[in-house]
């Protein structure tokens, strides 16, 4: 696979672009910690291919970011995301910011 993942953290904001997936997920993976000091929404809106290891990777940003005292919101859930969290049943977990 040839594809890319990118990310950047403006204010309180995580914007994700590419492809999040086993292949490509690593690098935010190794910085997941000091990436998630300050944010409390993720951008998917530019994300391009997720698969179940980028899902989970999204839950466990979540789970960092709840343990920071933060409440994180999705936004920019495309419907092909959006049919990936309904098969895994985590409509619940990655909530979209309304």
């Amino acid at each position: 696979m040839d594809g890319q993942l990118s990310w950047r953290a403006e204010a309180n904001q995580l914007y994700l672009s590419g492809e999040l997936e086993r292949e490509t997920l690593l690098g935010l993976w190794a910085q997941r910690e000091s990436v998630m000091k300050q944010i409390d929404t993720i951008d998917v809106s530019a994300l391009e291919r997720v698969d179940s290891s980028g899902l989970a990777l999204l839950v466990h940003l979540r789970q960092i970011s709840l343990q920071q005292g933060k409440t994180p919101q999705f936004s920019g859930i495309t419907d092909k995301l959006h049919s990936l969290i309904a098969l895994y049943n985590l409509q619940h977990i990655i909530v979209s910011r309304v």
